[in-house]
């Protein structure tokens, strides 16, 4: 009995000092994620796909302007009370800090019409092509990796374009990033 009640106390010890390794070990690891700085521009990744999906819509006819791309978190403050404290429609359910935009992770869109305007049409077909060019737009992005905010479920943002690669905001906050 005494022999049964050791071996139960040397697998409780072992078991107690294998958690308090692990918090240790987790402490470490987010007190070192949280000082890792916040972006203050695009990621690589997304610069380039960015600059692709430009390229490979200018060759089906579409003329794309990128409206918005990295963000602060000061300017997703602002963009948030748009139609809250400030005038016009609300754009974003984002506050700054939850929006892969703050993160360098996220790019908006319009188009540049024939007449040289620039629309949030979806129904436009300067092409000609009896498709849109909305979404010839979003079907390269698409096909370049971005997942689109028109996809979302709930509210939806037709000119937003982000690779999360596999990060959720939360992680992002508590300082991991992309590779």
């Amino acid at each position: 009995m005494r022999m049964k009640k050791g071996l139960n106390l040397l697998i409780l010890a072992t078991v107690l000092g294998a958690i308090i390794w692990w918090v240790a070990e987790e402490h470490q690891r987010r007190e070192e994620l949280a000082n890792v700085p916040m972006p203050t521009e695009l990621h690589p990744v997304v610069e380039e796909k960015k600059n692709e999906l430009i390229e490979q819509s200018a060759e089906q006819g579409i003329e794309i302007v990128i409206t918005d791309g990295f963000r602060s978190a000061e300017e997703q403050d602002k963009i948030y009370e748009q139609g809250r404290s400030e005038e016009g429609n609300i754009v974003t359910n984002a506050r700054g800090g939850e929006s892969y935009h703050n993160f360098g992770l996220a790019i908006d869109f319009a188009i540049r019409t024939n007449e040289d305007t620039v629309v949030w049409d979806m129904e436009y077909d300067g092409n000609n092509n009896e498709r849109s060019d909305w979404m010839e737009v979003v079907e390269i992005a698409k096909e370049l990796g971005f997942s689109w905010g028109g996809d979302w479920h709930g509210f939806k943002d037709y000119p937003h374009f982000e690779m999360r690669f596999g990060l959720s905001i939360r992680e992002l906050q508590r300082g991991e990033r992309p590779d």
